[in-house]
């Protein structure tokens, strides 16, 4: 979903903010479910618990791409000249020797004669797809993890949720490698001969929909064996027990609540005073409203981390997605395991473990703030972000758009078609270029005589440009270098705090709240941070938007583009400021847990104490004089 989103913008003609809305719809499923499931779930046959939630997240996955089937292709704005059903301008041609193709422009009509896409609401299948996907995925976090720590020794339980979290890291990086690929595809695959736009376009939508589908037919498989794992395990070290296996083979059958040896009546009686319990531990209270924030800056960023590639540094869609799953994940995985590592190396205790969260995650985030200076300056798009004689200027105006170089050209100011000047400049379309004559055809189409081109071309001296935004300097290249160098690096300092931080949560409450602890957990994390995270990122993201579409009956569609400057402050303060007050949170943690395991040692050893003198009153050499 993270690597679609940009595509799912694009043919949905949606805002980043409805966009943020369909990406927390999967928090919004999961909420719905997760308290529940993480207190009676614990009690129940917690494998099939969990193969069943892989069920609903395959049919979920497949609701997800489902509406592609059922709209229309997708139609793009073009001033293009090559004959296909996309283009929305109405270009008047003569064949004409010499200087090419002459042409005249006229404002579409498609406002006056318009028909609503019937595939303009579709995105809500999207949404609801999402939403059922979130469901099947509630039980696999609290009731795996937890299924894992009842069963395997204390001091190997960091290791293997450490070895777990890092397989699990293997889905994400396939995923956003799956959603590469398919961003290079375009959206109707096999439908469509020939092009005018290319994968860095603002106007590409790729095959979106394929991804849902591959992870469906996964997720289906995935599920199948974990019907077969049996309801308990021997706790490590007594798998010597044979009666063990034979009792357990008993009662592999899964049965009905009302038929179970413990009532799920019971179980609900207990679930608020158990609540109570948890919310009344400082420590678990206090590492709440510090993972709030951190979960909150992390989903806004990864949520929008591709589109901010894009955005900033002008990489595709396909481009931008591919580094994350080839760069960035790895070395998260290689963090997480090796932090496990160190736990069970040097047996670190839940003090320690905070601590070196704490340092990793600080390192991290000092790393992070390198990330502002990092940047690529606003593209040099005509009547945007320059005036017609290339002075600077930030304009959202559309009279802004017109010039008396082109103001004879009927031009519509809606349209979106980029061309590319020798001088550097993008123009929004040819016709606000004020050319009149092209040359080719497809992607390789030249226009000629543009009267608002400042340089000359090369060409038989003519003003002339081509298809496509003028790509991004040098200078803007070596910036996303340093940038993606500073993201591997912060990455994986992060990530080695990652295990050690999580068994924060399993060690600070008692054994028996341990589900609930973990479930609540992901509640509230999503509840407070995945839900509206996504979703006032990407009304920000909104408000630093320079050209929208215009849809064809009238009405905002997708951002065409944004003001970079903006984009890059605004994104990156969002993101350090939570980042940076979860801090505060973490350090009472800390200092929290220091005074309960120092009060639980000097207890410990004042027991001791007493033990060794009642030993020693009772030593028969204690009864001879001196």
């Amino acid at each position: 979903m993270k690597s679609a989103i940009t595509q799912i913008e694009r043919r949905f003609d949606l805002s980043s903010s409805v966009v943020g809305l369909i990406d927390g719809s999967f928090e919004m499923g999961n909420l719905l479910f997760l308290a529940v499931v993480s207190h009676f779930g614990a009690r129940l046959h917690r494998p099939r618990l969990i193969g069943m939630g892989c069920f609903l997240m395959a049919i979920g996955s497949a609701l997800t791409g489902l509406p592609h089937f059922f709209m229309r292709l997708y139609e793009y704005d073009t001033y293009s000249t090559v004959p296909n059903n996309y283009s929305n301008a109405h270009i008047q041609s003569s064949n004409n020797t010499g200087t090419g193709n002459h042409f005249s422009f006229k404002v579409p009509h498609c406002l006056i004669d318009c028909v609503k896409d019937t595939g303009s609401s579709m995105w809500i299948y999207v949404f609801l797809g999402n939403a059922l996907r979130g469901i099947g995925e509630t039980p696999i976090t609290p009731l795996g993890i937890s299924y894992i720590d009842d069963f395997a020794k204390a001091e190997n339980s960091a290791f293997y949720i450490s070895c777990l979290q890092t397989i699990t890291l293997l889905g994400p990086m396939f995923g956003f490698l799956l959603g590469s690929m398919c961003a290079n595809l375009y959206v109707d695959i096999g439908f469509v001969n020939s092009l005018t736009i290319t994968p860095q376009d603002a106007r590409w939508v790729g095959a979106w929909w394929l991804g849902f589908f591959v992870s469906s037919a996964i997720l289906v498989l995935a599920g199948v064996p974990f019907w077969f794992l049996p309801r308990s395990l021997p706790r490590q070290g007594e798998e010597g027990n044979e009666n063990f296996n034979v009792d357990q083979g008993n009662k592999e059958q899964f049965v009905l609540p009302n038929t179970h040896s413990v009532k799920l009546a019971n179980i609900a009686k207990g679930f608020l005073p158990s609540l109570k319990r948890l919310l009344c531990t400082p420590a678990y209270f206090l590492l709440l409203c510090g993972i709030v924030l951190k979960f909150s800056s992390f989903i806004g960023l990864l949520t929008f981390k591709a589109k901010y590639m894009e955005q900033q540094f002008g990489q595709s869609a396909s481009r931008a997605n591919f580094l994350i799953g080839v760069l960035i994940l790895p070395v998260v995985a290689v963090g997480i395991f090796l932090g496990g590592l160190l736990m069970k190396r040097y047996k670190l205790s839940v003090v320690a473990g905070a601590q070196l969260s704490f340092i990793t995650s600080f390192t991290a985030f000092l790393l992070l703030l390198f990330h502002f200076s990092t940047k690529c300056d606003n593209l040099p798009v005509a009547g945007l972000t320059v005036s017609y004689n290339g002075t600077p200027e930030i304009s959202h105006d559309e009279h802004s758009l017109m010039s008396q170089c082109n103001q004879d050209c009927s031009c519509s100011t809606s349209e979106w078609d980029p061309v590319c000047s020798d001088s550097g400049i993008t123009y929004m379309s040819p016709c606000l270029a004020g050319c009149t004559t092209f040359t080719g055809k497809g992607k390789n189409t030249v226009f000629h005589n543009c009267s608002c081109v400042l340089t000359p071309s090369p060409v038989e001296g003519s003003r002339s440009v081509s298809l496509g935004q003028c790509p991004r300097g040098p200078r803007c290249t070596r910036s996303f270098t340093s940038y993606m160098a500073v993201t591997v690096l912060s990455s994986f300092i992060n990530s080695l705090g990652t295990t050690p931080g999580y068994m924060i949560t399993i060690r600070c409450i008692t054994t028996e709240l341990k589900s609930l602890a973990l479930g609540i957990q992901t509640l509230v994390m999503r509840t407070l941070g995945g839900i509206p995270a996504p979703v006032y990122f990407g009304a920000l993201i909104d408000s630093t938007c320079l050209k929208w579409r215009v849809k064809r009956c009238g009405g905002r569609g997708a951002c065409r583009m944004y003001d970079s400057n903006m984009y890059r402050v605004i994104f990156l303060s969002l993101t350090t400021c939570l980042s940076g007050c979860s801090y505060f949170f973490i350090i009472a943690v800390i200092v929290l847990l220091r005074k309960q395991f120092k009060k639980e040692e000097v207890k410990a050893l004042q027991q001791t104490a007493s033990k060794q003198n009642e030993t020693k009153l009772q030593s028969p050499e204690m009864c001879h004089p001196d």
